[in-house]
């Protein structure tokens, strides 16, 4: 039973455009907190998300894909994300693939409403995330 709470994650509504992480972050979590941080992302209201990974206990690079995955959906709504308390398993693996600046710099409401296209990919680091 052990191994079913480590592989535990929840991704909490805290309400005024907080979203919360708590538990793993991992190849084993990854699929249920895409699902759940979609749902979130696509059903709350407001033009900026911040999300809280202070309480993750566990995380590995299928985290950092959840991540940036939902950055990409925010970019696609036009709304802004910011991720606070980055784990530092994310943020090493995401320095080793450069994407760290995505992360810990976030989308803002003005690169979010940036239409994409090829010819500016070099431009925008958040128009080059394609789920």
């Amino acid at each position: 039973m052990a191994d079913s709470a480590a592989a535990a994650v929840e991704v909490v509504d805290l309400g005024a455009g907080k979203i919360q992480v708590r538990g793993a972050l991992t190849f084993a979590t990854a699929r249920r907190a895409r699902a759940v941080g979609l749902k979130l992302l696509t059903d709350r209201a407001g033009p900026a998300l911040e999300v809280n990974l202070s309480a993750v206990t566990a995380s590995d690079s299928a985290g950092l894909a959840v991540l940036l995955d939902w950055l990409a959906l925010a970019k696609r709504h036009g709304r802004a994300i910011r991720f606070t308390d980055l784990p530092a398993p994310i943020r090493a693996v995401a320095h080793i693939s450069d994407t760290e600046s995505l992360l810990t710099q976030g989308l803002t409401a003005s690169s979010a409403e940036r239409p994409s296209d090829d010819s500016d990919s070099r431009k925008s680091t958040a128009t080059s995330i394609r789920p």
